[in-house]
């Protein structure tokens, strides 16, 4: 029989929450937490409750994008409420407020984060961590982050700052799209370039180098997110999410979000030999068909491609996901659309967007973009990194 419970020994990395429950010294704190059910130990026990059973008091659970479980579809707003399972009141900061309330931290001595990441500037968490941290150093409480590996590598940054349009939940402070940290490392960077006066400590993962990925932790995958559904998706995400920003279907509501992407106005077939003869490194298109099952053109047959990751070190998310967006666009001109608030709130300019209109080759444009990360960022993010 297979054994199932692996020994410290075996596993390659500790979790951040891991290291902490060891903190005997803290256990007379109360503390507020901003996690959900989908931040695990590696034992695939809630964070929450392996610190309850352990002993330390939480007072005060804090939620971010998708609730406490993980279940609600993006965008969703999340209301407040009670955890009647563990005597905890829930205070939602995607809701009516992105930042906490000073009466739902009145009481508390310390807060706690830990949240699964996936290493991307417009996935929502870790500007909800912003929001907490600037909350707490005006309370003068101090904040825990229980660091969780990037599990798209801590080593890979692709894609300029954004600086003339952000949005408060996909790119509040300037960031590349991959930006290349932890959690942790991201919460560092947060209080010395915009929260001075924060407490910030990160308890960091033990075992764990920036060079891997995921799947070489010997760590459980959990979802983060409900399209987030394998790393594989995790891999492509920074490039193919900008797909949002078009009227193409990102694959939402099948099997392969963020995999998938196409429009019953395509041609599979065409697409699919025009983006194999860039040759972008690292990946290849398939052509496919396929039918979502909600979002954008629910129940119709969209047909496109499916993106396949042969060399996730070489491969460029976000190049990748421009190069799809401009394929489409150059082949069906008159059809293809942007949501173009949608498209410059994630790229971050709306430069990008005005140029592939104003050309008849977008493909070109893609290819030529400089998506090197800023020096000024690069230098920041060099102060803020704990891992080798």
């Amino acid at each position: 029989m297979k054994k199932m419970k692996k020994t410290d020994d075996e596993r390659t990395v500790g979790l951040g929450v891991e290291q902490f429950l060891e903190r005997e010294d803290l256990k007379q704190l109360r503390f507020g937490i901003l996690t959900n059910a989908l931040a695990t130990t590696s034992e695939l026990v809630l964070s929450i409750d392996a610190l309850l059973f352990c002993g330390f008091q939480i007072s005060a659970l804090f939620v971010p994008e998708h609730g406490f479980y993980g279940a609600a579809f993006a965008g969703e707003k999340i209301p407040s409420g009670y955890d009647e399972k563990r005597q905890i009141p829930i205070f939602s900061l995607y809701g009516d407020t992105s930042k906490p309330q000073k009466e739902w931290l009145e009481g508390l001595d310390a807060l706690l984060v830990d949240l699964p990441d996936v290493g991307c500037r417009f996935y929502t968490y870790p500007w909800t961590m912003s929001f907490l941290i600037e909350a707490a150093s005006e309370m003068n409480l101090p904040v825990f982050v229980l660091d969780r590996p990037n599990p798209i590598n801590g080593i890979q940054v692709e894609g300029k700052c954004q600086t003339e349009i952000s949005g408060l939940l996909v790119g509040r402070f300037p960031t590349p799209i991959r930006h290349g940290m932890t959690l942790g490392e991201l919460a560092l960077w947060l209080h010395r370039n915009f929260f001075p006066n924060a407490k910030v400590e990160v308890v960091a993962c033990r075992g764990w180098k920036r060079k891997m990925w995921w799947d070489e932790t010997g760590l459980p995958w959990v979802s983060p997110s409900p399209a987030m559904a394998t790393l594989d998706t995790a891999t492509v995400y920074c490039g193919t999410c900008l797909v949002e920003g078009t009227n193409l279907s990102e694959g939402r509501g099948t099997y392969h979000p963020f995999e998938f992407i196409g429009a019953p106005f395509a041609d599979e077939d065409e697409i699919a030999k025009l983006l194999n003869s860039l040759n972008l490194s690292g990946v290849k298109f398939r052509p496919v068909r396929f039918v979502p099952a909600t979002s954008k053109h629910a129940g119709e047959i969209c047909k496109g491609v499916q993106v396949h990751v042969i060399d996730r070190d070489k491969f460029s998310p976000v190049r990748t996901g421009l190069c799809i967006i401009a394929a489409f666009k150059q082949l069906h001109p008159k059809e293809f659309s942007w949501k173009e608030a949608t498209f410059d709130r994630l790229v971050g300019t709306n430069f990008i967007r005005k140029a592939m209109d104003e050309t008849d080759e977008p493909i070109a444009f893609a290819l030529s973009l400089d998506l090197t990360p800023d020096d000024e960022f690069m230098t920041q993010r060099a102060n803020c990194l704990i891992y080798d």
